[in-house]
């Protein structure tokens, strides 16, 4: 899985499956832009990463903040070739009757509108160079209800919604639009998630979990051509053969 000479945006990069991703997509060779809110956190991994790795402070549910963060990507690093869509909350959990409008709505404008915004902002800077890939970290909220996750669920069956009309407008221009679900991974989400004690994912032990590194492999691999046949679609990594055929048990 070479990416050399490539360059990746990955958002939500201070930690758990962005953090990874920005390590995985460096280790095959790619320039990453690493967009976060956390500055030192972001800042302190593109210390670890080298002179390939660039720290762009964000926010992704500001669209100014994107379009800047992908100007400043294209202009320092060489260009932008894959977008990682990968930010996102599950804050605040809470049975709808129960919800706090304004927390519901950001969660909206990140897990959602985080997505449009990174799409809008890189397809010019992709479709004048011929091409790019346009990768959105989904789940399986997307298409199941969740107890106490209606903001979670809405926002990512929108964001599927949005990779699938990506590869309807732009697929014959070069652009390679695809989401991955990655199930339960080991980060601070999930321990969010334990302490709200609603719906059956809160009942998980850890060590159901995945670790961080097997999305941030699938991503890495969904960037190269080997991944063509999953244009316009999403990959679940519950699948067997998508593991065997990233190697991992």
């Amino acid at each position: 899985m070479d990416l050399s000479g490539k360059t990746a945006l990955i958002t939500g990069a201070s930690r758990g499956i962005g953090a990874a991703a920005a390590l995985a997509f460096a280790e095959a060779g790619a320039r990453v832009a690493l967009l976060a809110r956390d500055e030192a956190a972001i800042s302190e991994l593109a210390g670890r990463i080298g002179p390939a790795a660039l720290a762009i402070p964000c926010d992704v549910s500001r669209y100014w903040e994107v379009e800047t963060a992908v100007k400043a990507t294209a202009d320092k690093l060489g260009g932008l070739d894959v977008l990682v869509n990968n930010a996102g909350v599950i804050e605040p959990i809470a049975q709808m009757a129960l919800s706090d409008p304004e927390g519901w709505a950001h969660a909206i404008d990140v897990n959602l509108k985080g997505v449009y915004h990174g799409m809008r902002a890189a397809l010019p800077v992709m479709l004048a160079a011929g091409g790019g890939t346009v990768l959105t970290v989904s789940s399986g909220a997307a298409h199941r209800p969740l107890e106490g996750w209606s903001h979670y669920c809405s926002a990512k069956a929108g964001a599927a919604m949005l990779t699938s009309c990506l590869h309807a407008e732009y697929a014959d221009r070069g652009i390679r639009a695809m989401g991955l679900s990655p199930g339960t991974v080991a980060t601070q989400m999930q321990r969010e998630i334990k302490a709200s004690g609603l719906n059956p994912v809160s009942a998980l032990d850890w060590s159901d979990h995945i670790p961080p590194e097997w999305p941030a492999r699938a991503l890495v691999w969904m960037a190269t051509p080997e991944a063509d046949d999953w244009r316009g679609q999403e990959i679940s990594m519950r699948d067997d053969a998508v593991r065997a055929r990233l190697g991992l048990a």
